[in-house]
């Protein structure tokens, strides 16, 4: 169908994933879920690429109405189960502690190949690389060169044991990766260590506390022309041409359910950049729709332009 090769206007790449409840049961989870569909609450035509099985996919075609999907078939959902506890003393430097998420992979689906990308869809003028599990080359980057190419690099910065154990590594590939990105999203916790894993566990390379986190983030952001680093309910912060951070306030809100607001946050971001070519209006917009997206549960509260123009003074744009 010519809605299946049509270049889309946000393109997004990741697993949409299986994530488990404390129950039994799961729900549809993944950056590319949360991002595909607040792309397309904003207003432009995003298609995904991921790898995911037939009940995965058909949960996700749900959730994305009318959004093209490109799979590849795969017996195994890439599935985790998360548990939250209270932040150390390492987290409790900033000035907020959020619950620190233990996490463990109990599934993983197909790898996903730049064969698997529509040659049509490579011509999308936003392409958002989202692995949540390694899923992604970080040669994907240069697969889109006339792109705003940008990357959540949370699974390139996880590394798992025999048990399913999620813990930090180093980014894979930096040397090949970093150039190749306009933008980079990420947050200070999907680089720290769970309170539980000892220093000498770690991989050279991961942080083991919030300076040491934050000078890593630095040193990215004299490659990347933009870093932009989530902090939830306090806002973020905008590293731009490797200047020091400026930091963005976040924006009240009744929050209802956290998940997924950080992905939320990237495709806004980058919604906002592409359309206006300011990343400091890119960051506040962002945080606007991050704010209204925790207030209702999985991807309900994902606003419109017009219901961010009901709660702020947020002009939509055409």
């Amino acid at each position: 169908m010519q809605q299946e090769t049509m270049a889309p206007d946000f393109l997004v790449i990741g697993h949409a994933t299986r994530d488990l409840l404390p129950d039994g049961s799961w729900r549809l989870g993944g950056s590319v879920t949360y991002a595909a569909r607040t792309a397309q609450q904003l207003g432009q035509r995003p298609a995904v690429v991921t790898s995911a099985p037939a009940d995965v996919l058909a949960a996700l075609r749900g959730t994305l109405p009318g959004v093209p999907i490109a799979n590849i078939p795969t017996p195994t959902a890439t599935t985790f189960e998360n548990i939250y506890v209270p932040a150390g003393p390492s987290r409790r430097a900033a000035r907020s502690a959020l619950p620190v998420r233990l996490q463990h992979l109990r599934g993983h689906a197909a790898p996903l190949t730049i064969d698997a990308v529509p040659v049509e869809w490579q011509a999308a003028p936003i392409v958002l690389l989202a692995p949540l599990a390694g899923e992604i080359p970080p040669s994907f980057a240069a697969g889109f060169p006339h792109a705003l190419v940008a990357a959540t690099p949370q699974g390139w910065l996880r590394r798992w044991d025999a048990t399913g154990r999620v813990y930090p590594g180093p980014l894979a590939e930096a040397d090949t990766l970093l150039p190749r990105l306009q933008a980079l999203i990420l947050s200070r916790e999907d680089l720290l260590p769970a309170p539980d894993i000892p220093a000498e566990a770690l991989l050279p390379g991961v942080p083991r506390d919030i300076p040491a986190a934050d000078a890593l983030i630095a040193a990215w952001a004299r490659i990347v022309p933009l870093v932009v680093v989530t902090r939830g309910p306090e806002g973020a912060l905008l590293y731009a041409g490797g200047d020091d951070p400026a930091a963005f306030r976040g924006y009240p809100a009744r929050e209802l359910d956290p998940t997924g607001a950080g992905d939320v946050f990237a495709a806004a971001f980058l919604c906002e950049l592409h359309a206006t070519g300011d990343p400091t209006a890119a960051v506040d917009f962002a945080n606007r729709v991050a704010a209204l997206s925790v207030e209702r549960p999985g991807t309900d509260g994902i606003p419109t332009r017009a219901a961010l123009a009901a709660r702020y003074d947020v002009l939509p744009h055409s």
